[in-house]
Protein backbone atom coordinates (compact mmCIF):
# COMPACT_ATOMS: atom_id res chain seq x y z
CA UNK A 1 0.00 0.00 0.00
CA UNK A 2 1.51 3.34 -0.97
CA UNK A 3 2.10 5.96 1.65
CA UNK A 4 -0.06 8.77 1.93
CA UNK A 5 1.42 12.09 0.48
CA UNK A 6 0.35 14.50 2.16
CA UNK A 7 0.93 18.79 0.41
CA UNK A 8 1.12 21.42 2.87
CA UNK A 9 1.19 25.46 1.77
CA UNK A 10 3.43 27.00 4.00
CA UNK A 11 4.13 30.05 1.71
CA UNK A 12 3.44 31.87 4.88
CA UNK A 13 6.21 30.54 6.94
CA UNK A 14 8.46 33.54 7.23
CA UNK A 15 12.01 33.41 9.28
CA UNK A 16 12.14 37.15 9.20
CA UNK A 17 12.63 39.29 12.21
CA UNK A 18 9.24 41.31 11.47
CA UNK A 19 5.65 41.21 12.42
CA UNK A 20 5.31 38.45 9.42
CA UNK A 21 6.89 35.62 11.89
CA UNK A 22 4.36 36.14 14.13
CA UNK A 23 0.76 34.55 14.09
CA UNK A 24 0.26 32.72 11.02
CA UNK A 25 4.16 32.24 10.55
CA UNK A 26 4.61 30.53 14.17
CA UNK A 27 1.65 28.48 13.13
CA UNK A 28 3.31 26.64 10.37
CA UNK A 29 6.20 26.34 11.45
CA UNK A 30 5.74 24.69 14.52
CA UNK A 31 3.73 22.09 12.32
CA UNK A 32 6.34 21.27 10.27
CA UNK A 33 9.09 21.09 13.15
CA UNK A 34 6.68 18.47 14.90
CA UNK A 35 4.30 16.85 12.21
CA UNK A 36 6.49 14.06 10.62
CA UNK A 37 6.95 13.35 14.21
CA UNK A 38 3.51 12.64 15.19
CA UNK A 39 2.41 11.36 12.16
CA UNK A 40 5.44 9.21 11.10
CA UNK A 41 3.02 7.10 8.66
CA UNK A 42 2.54 9.78 6.26
CA UNK A 43 4.66 11.75 3.75
CA UNK A 44 4.91 15.51 3.68
CA UNK A 45 5.86 17.84 1.23
CA UNK A 46 6.01 21.61 2.04
CA UNK A 47 5.84 24.16 -0.87
CA UNK A 48 7.68 27.09 0.72
CA UNK A 49 9.55 29.71 -0.62
CA UNK A 50 12.31 30.82 2.12
CA UNK A 51 15.52 28.94 1.45
CA UNK A 52 16.19 28.53 5.09
CA UNK A 53 14.01 25.65 5.52
CA UNK A 54 15.54 22.32 4.79
CA UNK A 55 13.86 18.62 4.32
CA UNK A 56 14.15 16.71 7.55
CA UNK A 57 12.98 13.18 8.01
CA UNK A 58 9.98 12.22 6.08
CA UNK A 59 9.25 16.02 5.15
CA UNK A 60 10.14 17.14 1.90
CA UNK A 61 10.59 21.14 1.59
CA UNK A 62 9.69 22.23 -2.34
CA UNK A 63 11.05 25.80 -2.82
CA UNK A 64 9.40 27.80 -4.73
CA UNK A 65 10.85 30.18 -7.42
CA UNK A 66 8.29 32.47 -7.02
CA UNK A 67 9.15 35.52 -4.34
CA UNK A 68 6.16 34.90 -2.26
CA UNK A 69 6.96 36.84 0.48
CA UNK A 70 5.38 39.63 -1.57
CA UNK A 71 1.45 39.23 -1.48
CA UNK A 72 1.09 39.18 -5.27
CA UNK A 73 3.29 37.00 -5.95
CA UNK A 74 2.10 34.68 -3.17
CA UNK A 75 -1.24 34.98 -4.91
CA UNK A 76 -0.27 34.31 -8.15
CA UNK A 77 1.93 31.09 -7.07
CA UNK A 78 -1.30 29.77 -4.45
CA UNK A 79 -3.81 30.09 -7.68
CA UNK A 80 -2.05 29.39 -10.72
CA UNK A 81 1.50 27.39 -9.81
CA UNK A 82 -0.01 25.22 -6.99
CA UNK A 83 -2.41 23.21 -8.72
CA UNK A 84 0.47 21.47 -11.19
CA UNK A 85 2.90 21.64 -7.75
CA UNK A 86 0.09 19.35 -6.48
CA UNK A 87 0.20 17.37 -9.93
CA UNK A 88 3.73 17.07 -10.44
CA UNK A 89 4.29 16.10 -6.68
CA UNK A 90 1.66 13.36 -6.96
CA UNK A 91 0.02 14.92 -3.56
CA UNK A 92 -3.23 13.00 -2.39
CA UNK A 93 -4.33 15.06 0.06
CA UNK A 94 -3.58 19.28 0.10
CA UNK A 95 -3.82 21.11 3.97
CA UNK A 96 -3.94 24.91 2.95
CA UNK A 97 -2.62 26.39 6.14
CA UNK A 98 -3.78 29.57 5.30
CA UNK A 99 -7.47 30.11 4.43
CA UNK A 100 -7.16 29.16 1.00
CA UNK A 101 -6.65 26.76 -1.50
CA UNK A 102 -6.68 26.94 -5.31
CA UNK A 103 -9.84 27.42 -7.18
CA UNK A 104 -8.46 24.29 -9.95
CA UNK A 105 -7.74 21.56 -7.12
CA UNK A 106 -6.76 18.47 -8.46
CA UNK A 107 -6.92 16.46 -5.15
CA UNK A 108 -9.20 17.03 -2.02
CA UNK A 109 -8.17 19.76 0.74
CA UNK A 110 -8.81 20.66 4.39
CA UNK A 111 -7.97 24.00 5.53
CA UNK A 112 -7.21 26.30 8.70
CA UNK A 113 -8.73 29.51 9.82
CA UNK A 114 -7.16 31.49 12.23
CA UNK A 115 -9.72 33.68 12.46
CA UNK A 116 -12.35 35.81 10.13
CA UNK A 117 -11.18 39.53 11.53
CA UNK A 118 -11.39 40.15 7.88
CA UNK A 119 -15.67 39.36 7.92
CA UNK A 120 -16.02 40.91 11.09
CA UNK A 121 -13.63 44.25 11.34
CA UNK A 122 -13.22 44.85 7.78
CA UNK A 123 -11.98 48.50 8.19
CA UNK A 124 -8.97 47.00 9.59
CA UNK A 125 -7.79 46.02 6.14
CA UNK A 126 -6.54 47.70 2.87
CA UNK A 127 -9.34 46.33 0.65
CA UNK A 128 -8.14 44.22 -1.91
CA UNK A 129 -6.19 41.87 1.26
CA UNK A 130 -9.97 41.95 2.14
CA UNK A 131 -11.35 41.06 -0.94
CA UNK A 132 -9.24 38.23 -1.25
CA UNK A 133 -9.54 37.01 1.73
CA UNK A 134 -13.50 36.80 1.97
CA UNK A 135 -14.06 36.00 -1.34
CA UNK A 136 -11.48 32.84 -1.50
CA UNK A 137 -11.85 31.72 1.99
CA UNK A 138 -15.93 31.58 1.71
CA UNK A 139 -15.13 29.59 -1.93
CA UNK A 140 -12.45 27.03 -0.15
CA UNK A 141 -14.90 26.76 2.59
CA UNK A 142 -17.54 25.52 1.01
CA UNK A 143 -15.65 22.86 -0.94
CA UNK A 144 -13.14 21.82 1.75
CA UNK A 145 -13.47 18.03 2.89
CA UNK A 146 -12.62 19.59 6.40
CA UNK A 147 -11.99 22.79 8.32
CA UNK A 148 -9.21 23.20 11.05
CA UNK A 149 -10.55 26.16 13.29
CA UNK A 150 -7.61 27.03 16.31
CA UNK A 151 -10.84 28.29 18.66
CA UNK A 152 -14.66 27.41 19.36
CA UNK A 153 -15.09 31.18 18.91
CA UNK A 154 -13.79 30.84 15.33
CA UNK A 155 -15.61 27.64 14.25
CA UNK A 156 -19.00 29.10 15.50
CA UNK A 157 -17.57 32.61 13.17
CA UNK A 158 -16.96 30.01 10.23
CA UNK A 159 -19.99 28.17 10.82
CA UNK A 160 -22.75 31.43 10.89
CA UNK A 161 -21.03 33.70 8.69
CA UNK A 162 -19.87 30.89 5.71
CA UNK A 163 -22.64 29.03 6.08
CA UNK A 164 -20.41 26.08 6.95
CA UNK A 165 -21.98 22.50 8.10
CA UNK A 166 -21.00 22.39 12.07
CA UNK A 167 -19.66 19.00 11.49
CA UNK A 168 -17.28 20.21 9.17
CA UNK A 169 -15.59 22.29 11.06
CA UNK A 170 -13.05 21.21 13.98
CA UNK A 171 -11.57 22.99 16.81
CA UNK A 172 -7.81 22.21 17.21
CA UNK A 173 -6.54 24.14 19.61
CA UNK A 174 -3.07 26.52 19.96
CA UNK A 175 -0.21 24.99 22.16
CA UNK A 176 2.20 27.03 23.84
CA UNK A 177 5.52 25.84 23.62
CA UNK A 178 7.81 24.06 26.59
CA UNK A 179 10.10 27.53 26.55
CA UNK A 180 7.39 29.64 28.23
CA UNK A 181 7.98 28.75 31.53
CA UNK A 182 8.68 30.58 35.28
CA UNK A 183 12.63 31.75 35.24
CA UNK A 184 14.44 32.13 38.24
CA UNK A 185 15.09 35.54 40.26
CA UNK A 186 18.73 35.53 39.21
CA UNK A 187 17.62 34.74 35.16
CA UNK A 188 15.37 37.31 35.23
CA UNK A 189 17.32 39.76 37.27
CA UNK A 190 20.01 39.22 34.56
CA UNK A 191 17.98 39.54 31.38
CA UNK A 192 16.73 43.08 32.96
CA UNK A 193 20.18 44.57 33.83
CA UNK A 194 21.11 43.50 30.18
CA UNK A 195 18.42 44.85 28.28
CA UNK A 196 17.94 48.24 30.46
CA UNK A 197 14.69 47.15 31.77
CA UNK A 198 12.64 48.86 34.49
CA UNK A 199 12.33 47.01 38.21
CA UNK A 200 8.35 47.00 37.01
CA UNK A 201 6.47 47.56 33.80
CA UNK A 202 3.60 46.83 31.90
CA UNK A 203 4.03 44.66 28.83
CA UNK A 204 2.09 44.34 25.54
CA UNK A 205 2.92 42.37 22.63
CA UNK A 206 1.31 41.72 19.72
CA UNK A 207 1.25 43.26 15.49
CA UNK A 208 1.11 46.77 15.63
CA UNK A 209 -2.40 47.01 13.78
CA UNK A 210 -5.66 48.30 14.21
CA UNK A 211 -7.67 45.71 15.36
CA UNK A 212 -5.06 44.77 18.40
CA UNK A 213 -6.69 48.06 19.70
CA UNK A 214 -2.98 49.35 20.97
CA UNK A 215 -5.09 53.13 20.69
CA UNK A 216 -7.44 52.14 23.47
CA UNK A 217 -4.65 50.53 25.65
CA UNK A 218 -2.08 53.71 25.45
CA UNK A 219 -5.38 56.48 26.00
CA UNK A 220 -5.83 54.10 29.26
CA UNK A 221 -2.61 54.63 30.12
CA UNK A 222 -2.58 58.28 29.75
CA UNK A 223 -5.19 58.27 32.02
CA UNK A 224 -3.73 56.47 34.86
CA UNK A 225 -0.60 58.22 34.34
CA UNK A 226 -2.23 61.74 34.60
CA UNK A 227 -3.65 61.29 37.59
CA UNK A 228 -0.37 58.38 38.85
CA UNK A 229 3.07 59.92 38.30
CA UNK A 230 4.06 56.63 40.03
CA UNK A 231 2.77 54.44 37.61
CA UNK A 232 5.06 52.42 35.77
CA UNK A 233 6.48 52.27 32.18
CA UNK A 234 4.43 51.09 29.33
CA UNK A 235 6.57 48.46 27.04
CA UNK A 236 4.90 47.85 23.74
CA UNK A 237 6.75 44.69 21.74
CA UNK A 238 5.95 43.57 18.07
CA UNK A 239 6.74 44.72 14.42
CA UNK A 240 4.98 47.24 12.95
CA UNK A 241 2.12 45.53 10.69
CA UNK A 242 -0.50 48.47 8.67
CA UNK A 243 -2.13 51.61 9.48
CA UNK A 244 0.01 51.83 12.63
CA UNK A 245 1.01 55.79 12.04
CA UNK A 246 -2.13 56.67 14.39
CA UNK A 247 -0.24 54.88 17.78
CA UNK A 248 3.29 56.60 17.01
CA UNK A 249 1.25 60.16 16.82
CA UNK A 250 -1.11 59.39 20.29
CA UNK A 251 1.79 59.03 22.29
CA UNK A 252 3.36 61.88 21.13
CA UNK A 253 -0.22 64.02 21.93
CA UNK A 254 -0.04 62.71 25.30
CA UNK A 255 3.82 63.25 25.77
CA UNK A 256 4.23 60.22 26.90
CA UNK A 257 7.74 59.29 25.00
CA UNK A 258 9.45 58.73 28.01
CA UNK A 259 6.98 56.46 29.43
CA UNK A 260 5.54 54.39 26.82
CA UNK A 261 8.70 52.67 25.11
CA UNK A 262 8.40 50.67 22.24
CA UNK A 263 10.79 47.78 21.72
CA UNK A 264 9.97 46.58 18.13
CA UNK A 265 9.64 42.99 17.08
CA UNK A 266 10.87 40.53 19.85
CA UNK A 267 12.63 36.79 18.73
CA UNK A 268 10.14 33.93 20.44
CA UNK A 269 13.62 32.63 22.20
CA UNK A 270 13.57 35.82 24.19
CA UNK A 271 10.14 36.35 24.62
CA UNK A 272 9.49 33.90 27.84
CA UNK A 273 12.13 36.35 29.71
CA UNK A 274 10.08 39.28 28.14
CA UNK A 275 6.69 37.95 30.06
CA UNK A 276 8.82 36.75 33.19
CA UNK A 277 10.28 40.18 33.63
CA UNK A 278 6.74 41.87 33.04
CA UNK A 279 4.62 42.77 35.98
CA UNK A 280 1.44 42.56 34.41
CA UNK A 281 0.43 41.48 30.55
CA UNK A 282 -2.21 43.61 28.82
CA UNK A 283 -3.52 41.98 25.59
CA UNK A 284 -7.03 44.36 24.97
CA UNK A 285 -7.44 43.05 21.20
CA UNK A 286 -10.87 43.79 19.47
CA UNK A 287 -10.43 40.13 17.91
CA UNK A 288 -8.26 36.88 18.03
CA UNK A 289 -8.87 33.73 16.46
CA UNK A 290 -7.24 32.57 19.29
CA UNK A 291 -5.05 34.81 21.78
CA UNK A 292 -1.78 32.46 22.29
CA UNK A 293 0.00 35.51 23.90
CA UNK A 294 -2.03 35.26 26.55
CA UNK A 295 -1.46 31.43 27.61
CA UNK A 296 2.36 31.86 27.42
CA UNK A 297 2.47 34.97 29.84
CA UNK A 298 0.33 32.76 32.18
CA UNK A 299 2.75 29.75 31.66
CA UNK A 300 5.45 32.55 32.63
CA UNK A 301 3.83 32.72 35.80
CA UNK A 302 2.73 36.54 34.57
CA UNK A 303 -0.90 38.21 35.52
CA UNK A 304 -3.06 39.08 32.61
CA UNK A 305 -5.44 41.80 31.62
CA UNK A 306 -7.40 40.87 28.39
CA UNK A 307 -10.45 41.64 26.60
CA UNK A 308 -14.00 39.88 27.00
CA UNK A 309 -15.04 39.45 23.71
CA UNK A 310 -14.33 36.81 20.92
CA UNK A 311 -11.88 34.13 21.74
CA UNK A 312 -10.32 35.89 24.71
CA UNK A 313 -12.23 34.57 27.51
CA UNK A 314 -12.06 31.31 25.60
CA UNK A 315 -8.40 31.24 26.06
CA UNK A 316 -8.20 33.27 29.33
CA UNK A 317 -10.81 31.03 31.61
CA UNK A 318 -10.90 32.38 34.87
CA UNK A 319 -7.39 33.25 35.18
CA UNK A 320 -7.07 37.01 33.85
CA UNK A 321 -9.08 39.95 34.13
CA UNK A 322 -11.39 40.93 31.46
CA UNK A 323 -12.32 43.81 30.22
CA UNK A 324 -14.35 45.64 27.41
CA UNK A 325 -11.83 47.04 25.04
CA UNK A 326 -14.08 49.95 23.87
CA UNK A 327 -14.07 50.79 27.92
CA UNK A 328 -10.23 52.51 28.38
CA UNK A 329 -11.67 54.16 32.03
CA UNK A 330 -12.34 50.57 32.99
CA UNK A 331 -9.33 49.26 31.51
CA UNK A 332 -7.13 52.10 32.81
CA UNK A 333 -8.75 51.11 36.19
CA UNK A 334 -7.74 47.57 35.88
CA UNK A 335 -4.19 48.18 34.95
CA UNK A 336 -4.03 50.54 38.58
CA UNK A 337 -5.64 48.53 40.47
CA UNK A 338 -4.03 45.21 39.67
CA UNK A 339 -0.49 46.54 39.19
CA UNK A 340 -1.21 47.73 43.04
CA UNK A 341 -2.63 44.66 44.09
CA UNK A 342 -0.09 42.13 44.94
CA UNK A 343 -2.51 39.40 46.52
CA UNK A 344 -4.27 39.77 43.68
CA UNK A 345 -1.46 39.67 41.32
CA UNK A 346 -0.55 36.47 43.22
CA UNK A 347 -3.95 34.80 43.05
CA UNK A 348 -3.80 35.75 38.89
CA UNK A 349 -0.39 34.03 38.55
CA UNK A 350 -1.38 31.12 40.01
CA UNK A 351 -4.61 30.44 38.10
CA UNK A 352 -2.42 31.36 34.54
CA UNK A 353 -0.36 28.22 35.70
CA UNK A 354 -3.33 25.82 35.77
CA UNK A 355 -4.66 27.31 32.87
CA UNK A 356 -1.87 27.13 30.75
CA UNK A 357 -0.97 23.72 31.75
CA UNK A 358 -4.47 23.07 29.53
CA UNK A 359 -2.39 24.03 26.57
CA UNK A 360 0.50 22.46 27.38
CA UNK A 361 2.03 20.27 24.57
CA UNK A 362 2.91 20.30 21.38
CA UNK A 363 -0.45 21.95 19.14
CA UNK A 364 0.20 23.86 16.67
Amino acid sequence: MAIPHIGLNAHLLSLEKNYRSAGISGYIHNLLMHLADMKPEYHYTAFLSDKRVHSTKNLTVSHSLFPTANPLARIIWEQAFQPFALLHNKINLLHALAFIAPVMVPCPFIITIYDLSFKRYPDAFRPFKRWYLDTFTAYSARRAKAIIAISESTRQDIIQLYDITPAKVHTIYCGVDAIFRRYSSAEIALFKQKNGLPKSFIFYLGTIEPRKNVLGLIEAYAMWKKHDTHAPKLLIGGGKGWYYQHVFQLVETHNLTDSIIFVGYIPQAELPLWHNSATLFIYPSFFEGFGLPIIEAMACGTPVITSNISSMPEAAGEAAILNDPNDTVALAESMKSTFYDVTLRTRLQQKGFEQAKKFSGFMP
